[in-house]
């Protein structure tokens, strides 16, 4: 199975989420845009894993533990550059708590040998992919100048920094993602509530 873990999005979010990209993708045709359905917040991406090893990590989130904390979706960016950009994304602000659930997350993964990430996490939310290169915040060899989302960035320009609202988020899930033609499909395998103490 290849797995990752996330944060789902409340719905009137999602919806205010569509209704933008529905507005914005005609100027960057080019790129790969995300299905409004299956945008979420990625604490940590894991990979392949046979299912012994997916039911050990379970048992692991089981012990993750922390408070709910809210989340607020505002502005966009692109990565590593504007001028070199390889992603559009949406920013995400929070308190430490976000912060602090990824970082449980990953010292709980560790231990059962899965290697710890290596940058410091950077909350986002992917909205459309240029090229084939890596979705990763970080400059990589193969960045180069490029205009994919050029026209993009005027149109963003003249508007003003769009808001999609708020959420409380009160649990994380394990997901399995299935690559296809069509694009990569989500599917949630466990839920973990959020509390302050371990399940």
């Amino acid at each position: 199975m290849r797995i990752f873990l996330a944060l789902d999005i409340d719905e009137a979010v999602r919806e205010r989420m569509q209704r933008f990209l529905d507005g914005v993708r005609g100027f960057a045709p080019a790129a790969r845009w995300v299905r409004p359905e299956s945008l979420h917040i990625t604490l940590k991406f894991i990979g392949e894993k046979p299912a012994p090893v997916v039911e050990q990590i379970q048992r692991a989130l089981a012990e993750v533990a922390g408070p709910p904390f809210q989340i607020d979706f505002r502005g966009y960016g692109f990565f590593p550059t504007p001028s070199a950009a390889r992603v559009f994304w949406m920013g995400i602000q929070s308190g430490p708590d976000l912060v602090q659930l990824a970082d449980a997350i990953d010292t709980a993964t560790a231990r059962l040998g899965i290697p710890r990430e290596t940058h410091a996490f950077t909350p986002h939310l992917t909205l459309a992919r240029g090229g084939s290169g890596s979705g990763a915040p970080a400059r990589q060899k193969r960045d180069k100048a490029n205009s994919q989302f050029q026209q993009l960035q005027e149109k963003l320009g003249n508007l003003p920094t769009p808001e999609f609202g708020s959420m409380m988020a009160r649990e994380f899930f394990l997901y399995e993602s299935r690559l296809s033609p069509a694009g990569s499909r989500y599917t949630k395998v466990a839920r973990f509530p959020l509390s302050c103490t371990p399940q």
